[in-house]
Order: C-alpha cells, then structure tokens, then sequence
C-alpha cells in the first residue's frame, strides 16, 4: 500500500439513490445495509444527503435517516452530506443535531451545504426563495450560536448547547470562502474538475482563520470512486448514474437510476450523449492498482487529509465489491476477505 494513501481516511457518501424497479424505501434500507458494511470494512464515517422532491433520491429528511443509520451500527461515524442549512431554521437544526448527539455520543458530525430546493415548485414549498443561500454564512454563524449557547435571543438550544458536534461545510461556489472564515473543515469536489478544486482548497488555507472548532484546514476531496476486475467492469459501474445526470441536465427531473445493460442500448440525442459523456470522464475508475495510483496524485495535489466517495450506481453488489476493493487499496482494518 502507498504511504500516501496509508495516511488518508476514507468516508463514504451515500445519496440513497432509487433504481427503476425498486421502491424508494428500499433505497433507505439500502443505505442502512451498506452503512453496516462499510463499518465492517474499517471505513470513518458515512454521511448520508438531503433532496427535495426528486424522483431519484429517497433521502429527503438527513437527521432522521442519520439516526436510523447509527442505530445500526456501532462505531463508523455518521453525518449528513449535507443538511441543507437555508432550507431550516437554524435553531431546529441544532437541536435535531443535538438529539442525535445526546443518543449516539461521540460517532455524529453534521454536515452542512448552502443549496435551495432543486425547483421552483419545492422552493414554494419549503418558503424559501434562490437568494436566501445568499445568507448561509449568517445561519451558519447563527448555528454554531447555539450549541455554544451565545445567540442573542436569550433562548437555549436543548439538548444541542455546550455539546460539541463537529461541523463541515460542503463548499459549493463561495463555501470555501465560508469555510476558511468561519475556521470549519471543508468537503470539496468533484474530483472531475481537479483544476477548479485545486483553487478551492488553496483559497481555503490562504484565508482560514483558527476556531474553536478546528485549529488548522482539514480538507475533504469527495467524488465518485470505482474499483472492480477490470477498466470495463469499474466504468459499466458509472454508467447508471452518467445517464440520470445527463436525463436531468435534458429533462430538467433527475431519475431513478437505470440497469448498466439498459444504459448501453439507449438510444441517445446529441446533447445527452455530450452530457453522458462528460459525466464518464476524470471519473476515478478502474482496477486497483489504477485507483491507487490516481489517488495519490489527488491526495499529493490536494493535500487532503480525507477522501469521500460518493459513487452511486444500479447494481448494489457491484457497488460493495468496488468498496470492499477500495478498502483493500486504502489498507482499512477490518477489510473483508475472501
């Protein structure tokens, strides 16, 4: 295993994601199984996301499925991917995060991102309009008020005030400036665009301020990560969700995911094949000594203390076998063997 890999830790992002055929609580279910199988094979944490109305996304409510997760399982550390912060009051968000703490001490971290309902019709309503995202770094500030019990209103965030939940902001458009200010660690990505993150990051630790929430950057490069037999088998794993990205950039509705075998005889337009394409490449894909290698020139580009995948595709045992292989690369205790 390389030393540069040998220091990283490896987390895991689960979107719940539906597939055709299949029922969106079987989807949650799925996220929970898996979290147990990552926690088997010695990954740090697993965080799990917020959608609204999307038919493709079952996991529209982060706190509750984070609790049924850590429920489940007994030591991998559990969070959100995040909670979509302008889309809640703050003070609720504390105190969702503050049960969730008081139950599982120790394993919680709360996730944070800056995004509004994906459409016009969930903005309504959830009574949000575009531009309150515009205002994140005043409830992230108004967030963190509460579990340090100093908001001005004089009321009391229970059980969430003096407990320590470590906070993450996903650094979408300005979040690294966010991030670097309020002195959070960050998750950054996607590992497609290596230029683009690789600005991010060094904004992040040209401007971070020391806090008493982390004294130095701690950077997350997330993305999709696939590790199977061979090139072709890794990349028949992106499929699923190369075409759901390229229907939603066409459709303007983000569907469940499709079977590998159904992707390869669509018949495409021309504009979904360009976005089908673009979402299959700069994607880490591939046998393990190729992930291997691609990861350590991300980890040396980035100088990432933490990689988070965030893969998504039809096939289930597909996916946790491009885990398991991704553990044995990464040099987890706990891998499984055969």
């Amino acid at each position: 295993m390389s030393s540069v890999i040998a220091g990283i830790r490896f987390s895991v992002l689960d979107r719940s994601r539906t597939r055709e055929g299949h029922e969106a609580p079987e989807a949650l279910r799925d996220t929970i199984r898996l979290a147990q199988d990552l926690e088997r094979l010695g990954y740090h944490r697993i965080w799990v996301s917020e959608h609204h109305g999307v038919p493709g996304v079952a996991g529209s409510a982060p706190t509750v499925l984070a609790a049924a997760v850590a429920a489940a399982t007994r030591t991998i550390r559990v969070g959100t991917g995040g909670v979509m912060l302008p889309n809640h009051q703050p003070l609720v968000v504390a105190e969702q995060f503050g049960v969730l703490e008081s139950l599982f001490p120790g394993r919680i971290d709360m996730g944070l991102g800056r995004s509004v309902g994906f459409t016009d019709g969930v903005r309504k309503a959830l009574g949000r309009d575009k531009d309150v995202a515009d205002d994140f770094a005043t409830q992230l500030d108004e967030l963190l008020g509460w579990f340090r019990g100093t908001s001005p209103t004089g009321a009391h965030a229970r059980p969430a005030e003096g407990l320590a939940v470590p906070p993450f902001v996903l650094a979408m458009g300005e979040g690294a400036t966010i991030a670097a200010r309020a002195g959070l660690p960050m998750v950054i990505g996607d590992l497609r665009n290596r230029e683009k993150m690789l600005r991010g990051i060094d904004h992040y630790r040209a401007t971070f301020r020391p806090s008493v929430w982390a004294r130095e950057p701690y950077v997350v490069v997330s993305g999709t990560v696939a590790v199977a037999a061979s090139p072709a088998q890794a990349r028949r794993l992106l499929l699923p969700e190369a075409w759901s990205m390229a229907y939603s950039r066409t459709h303007g509705t983000f569907p469940p995911l499709p079977p590998a075998e159904r992707v390869e005889a669509l018949a495409m337009t021309a504009k979904e094949r360009g976005f089908y394409e673009s979402g299959l490449s700069g994607q880490l894909a591939g046998t393990e000594e190729e992930v291997a290698h691609e990861l350590e020139t991300v980890i040396k580009e980035s100088g990432a203390q933490e990689v988070l995948v965030t893969t998504s595709t039809y096939d289930r045992d597909a996916l946790l076998d491009s885990y398991r292989r991704l553990a044995g690369v990464a040099g987890l205790t706990g891998v499984a063997t055969d």
